[in-house]
């Protein structure tokens, strides 16, 4: 019996993905991120103008709305806002999007279990760097996942008024994180460098999770600056005061960090605390500020 070969377009699709196992990831990443520091004037500014016309950036929404008053590439792309930009959905017991960028999945966390993508699952300890105690607390919970494509902001936002408990660098792989991707590598989101964030909030504990990708050469939080680089070997833990002058607190809509070129955001709510906006499906754009859910109170 013959066998019915594949279209031509699966072929392409599994030489796409191959093609990501085999980049050397890092040095990509270490090169991308050496060319985005660098201060070269003219051609800086050259650079940034076709990446703003190939990504459609509307640079008018920006505090700094020309190329040339970026110094370098990484300025550009995190660029901060003008004043009221983004508008935060300050109603009572409402969360707001931390992130400018397309919805990859949201919904219910399944026991322990989350969806990646169509086919794809992963799970909750392997995402927190097994961290069993803390993968406990969200537990057929709620989840939000945020993907940043070259042409959005790139800083992310605090979702509600939290307070700082615990941040973990995990090392990893530096899969690009694009939606083609999220449906053809198994794991993805577990597997790829991250930074996971652990707040405490008035319904109870909440995760932000910022994820590293191919060429995303450093994340950064606002109360320890850039995490990566260097990039450690093995897990590092930060533990913080929650009570005192110490105490790290967040407002909703303050910024918390940002990605050096693009990424995704996670977001985890423990079980029964809150709803989702059911308007937040897979591929749904979102803006920051706007409406993320709404905190259950009864």
């Amino acid at each position: 019996m013959q066998l019915k070969p594949y279209p031509i377009s699966t072929y392409l699709q599994r030489v796409k993905i191959a093609l990501h196992y085999l980049l050397p990831q890092l040095a990509i990443t270490r090169a991308a991120g050496w060319l985005a520091e660098q201060k070269w004037g003219i051609v800086t500014h050259f650079i940034i103008k076709l990446f703003a016309k190939q990504y459609k950036v509307d640079l008018s929404e920006a505090a700094k709305t020309e190329p040339s008053d970026y110094a370098t590439f990484n300025e550009f792309f995190i660029r901060e806002l003008k004043e009221g930009a983004r508008p935060i959905n300050n109603e009572l017991n409402t969360l707001c999007l931390p992130a400018d960028g397309k919805v990859s999945e949201s919904g219910e966390i399944s026991d322990d279990r989350l969806l990646q993508a169509k086919g794809h699952h992963f799970t909750l300890a392997t995402l927190l760097a097994n961290d069993e105690e803390m993968a406990a607390k969200f537990k057929n919970g709620t989840f939000i996942t945020t993907y940043l494509s070259p042409s959005d902001y790139h800083r992310v936002h605090m979702p509600y008024d939290a307070t700082l408990r615990k941040m973990i660098y995990v090392p990893g792989e530096l899969y690009s994180v694009n939606p083609f991707l999220a449906e053809h590598v198994p794991n993805l989101f577990a597997r790829n460098e991250r930074v996971i964030c652990e707040f405490d909030t008035a319904f109870g504990p909440m995760i932000q999770i910022l994820v590293g990708a191919t060429i995303t050469a450093s994340m950064s939080t606002v109360w320890a600056g850039v995490i990566n680089p260097p990039r450690a070997d093995e897990v590092v833990i930060w533990n913080y005061d929650t009570d005192g002058e110490k105490a790290i607190r967040l407002q909703k809509g303050e910024e918390m960090g940002a990605f050096r070129l693009g990424s995704t955001v996670i977001n985890l709510f423990p079980k029964g605390k809150i709803n989702l906006n059911p308007a937040l499906i897979a591929g749904t754009k979102t803006r920051m500020g706007e409406e993320l859910g709404k905190v259950i109170t009864h």
